[in-house]
């Protein structure tokens, strides 16, 4: 699967709604450790058909920020059956990242 950009007017159809996990990267194009996950999670996304991959640019959607605490980024985040059951700051490698799931 691809990834999908999140926001707040997609976030109940894609996030809370979704039938498979998702994983959620909360991201700035600005920031140097994002531009470290950013890939691996692009990796995830081509490899597990299993999940859900999104995306969340946190200048674009400041409010998905707040609401989920993503006060430092890169912020990774697991969602099953609409709730959050996960989530770790900073970057991680690609197995820490699947770990969370």
């Amino acid at each position: 699967m691809s990834v999908i950009n999140i926001d707040k007017t997609n976030f109940q159809r894609e996030v809370l709604n979704s039938d498979k996990p998702v994983l959620l990267d909360f991201w700035a194009p600005w920031c140097g450790p994002c531009r470290m996950v950013g890939p691996l999670v692009d990796e995830i996304a081509a490899e597990r058909g299993d999940i859900k991959v999104g995306k969340v640019n946190v200048d674009q959607q400041p409010e998905l920020a707040i609401q989920f605490g993503a006060v430092s980024i890169p912020m990774l985040a697991v969602f099953k059956n609409g709730k959050l059951v996960n989530q770790a700051m900073g970057a991680r490698p690609k197995d820490q990242i699947l770990s969370m799931l």
